[in-house]
C-alpha cells in the first residue's frame, strides 16, 4: 500500500523530534536542558496530531491548514474558505491546540490527562526565559518529561502500531546521572513559583481512571543502610542487581488491591466477566513477581490466607485477553 509523503514526513520529523528533545535533555553538560527539551517535544506532538489529522482527513492539505473566508473583488467575504497565508505567502498550518480541537471533532479521542500534560510543557515553553540555567525545579521537569515520553509511545502504539520504536532510546537519564551537583533547596524566583503552582494543579486534576496516559511520573529514588531483614528482596535479572523494599514501597510499587482491579476493569472493557476465565488469567499473573506481590496474612503459618497486590502494568497482560471500550 502506497504511504502519503507528506504524511511519512511529518511522522518521521515528530519521531526524530522527540528524540533530538531525549538526546539533547541527556547530554552531561548543558545548560538549558528543560527549555530545549520542551520546545522539542511540543513541536514533536504537533507534527504527530497533524499527521494524524492528515490520515483521518484523507490526506486533504486543508485539513491540517488555518481556513478564512475568501475576499471578493468587492470586498466582501465570501462564504468559501481558503488557506490563509503567512508572509512568504504560504499556507499556514494550525496549532497544537486547534489539532487536538480537531481531531476530537472527527470522533478521535484524546486523553485529558495527555491534553493537561501537555498544556503544562507548553507552559514551560513559553515561559522559558524565566528558568534558563536553573536547577531548582529540574526534578518536577523531568517528572513531566517522563509522562511526556510514555504518552508519546503509548500513543504511536495505539495510531501507528506498525512502526518500530524500540531501534531508539526513548528514555531520559536520571537526575542524579545528569547532574551531581543538583541543590535540595533553592531560592526560586516569582515566575518559578508560578510555574510550579500551575503544574501542580495540573497533576492534582488528573483522571486517575485513564490509566495509559499520566500528566506526570513521580521520581523518588532513595538508597538505605538497613542492618535488619525487613526488606524483600526482588531480583529480575540473573545478573541484575537485588533491590530491597519496605513495606511502603511495595503498596507503591503493587497499588491495585483485588476489589479495585475487578471494578476498573469492569469500566475499561466491553466483555469483561468475573469467571473462572477471568480467574485463570488472575492464576497465571500472581505467579508474575513484576505483576503482583502476594503477602501472606501470618508469614510464620505456611496455610495462611494470602492477600495479593498488583502492578499497574498488569493492564498491559489483560489489555492483551479483553476487549478495551
Amino acid at each position: 500500500m502506497k504511504i502519503n509523503k507528506t504524511y511519512k514526513s511529518l511522522l518521521d520529523k515528530s519521531i526524530n523530534s522527540m528524540l533530538s528533545a531525549i538526546e539533547i535533555y541527556n547530554k552531561p553538560d548543558f545548560k538549558y536542558r528543560e527549555e530545549t527539551f520542551s520546545i522539542l517535544s511540543i513541536n514533536a506532538w504537533e507534527l504527530l496530531f497533524k499527521a494524524r489529522l492528515l490520515k483521518v482527513g484523507n490526506y486533504k492539505m486543508n485539513s491540517i491548514y488555518q481556513m478564512e473566508p475568501k475576499k471578493l473583488k468587492n470586498g466582501e467575504k465570501s462564504k468559501r474558505l481558503q488557506p490563509k497565508l503567512n508572509r512568504a505567502k504560504n499556507p499556514m498550518t494550525i496549532s497544537l491546540a486547534d489539532s487536538i480541537l480537531r481531531l476530537k471533532g472527527k470522533g478521535e479521542q484524546v486523553s485529558l490527562n495527555l491534553v493537561k500534560s501537555l498544556f503544562a510543557l507548553i507552559e514551560l515553553r513559553d515561559n522559558a526565559i524565566h528558568f534558563h540555567n536553573s536547577s531548582d525545579i529540574s526534578k518536577e521537569i523531568q517528572e513531566l518529561g517522563f509522562a511526556c515520553i510514555k504518552n508519546y509511545m503509548e500513543l504511536i502504539k495505539k495510531w501507528e502500531p506498525k512502526t518500530n520504536l524500540s531501534q531508539y532510546n526513548f528514555y531520559l537519564m536520571p537526575l542524579a546521572y545528569v547532574d551531581s551537583t543538583i541543590e535540595s533547596k533553592a531560592i526560586l524566583t516569582d515566575e518559578v513559583t508560578n510555574y510550579l503552582n500551575f503544574l501542580k494543579k495540573k497533576v492534582s486534576e488528573t483522571d486517575n481512571e485513564d490509566l495509559n496516559f499520566s500528566v506526570a511520573i513521580g521520581i523518588d529514588i532513595s538508597f538505605k543502610k538497613n542492618a535488619t531483614l525487613d526488606g524483600i528482596g526482588m531480583r529480575y535479572d540473573a545478573d541484575g542487581i537485588p533491590v530491597n523494599l519496605s513495606e511502603e514501597d511495595i503498596t507503591k510499587k503493587f497499588p491495585l488491591t483485588y476489589n479495585k482491579l475487578t471494578s476498573t476493569a469492569r469500566n475499561r472493557y466491553l466483555d469483561f466477566k468475573l469467571n473462572s476465565n477471568f480467574h485463570d488469567i488472575m492464576r497465571g499473573i500472581k505467579k508474575n513477581k513484576k505483576l503482583a506481590y502476594n503477602r501472606s496474612l501470618d508469614p510464620k503459618n505456611a496455610k495462611s490466607q494470602v492477600k495479593s497486590f498488583f502492578n499497574s502494568n498488569i493492564w498491559q497482560e489483560l489489555d492483551k485477553k479483553y476487549k478495551k471500550k
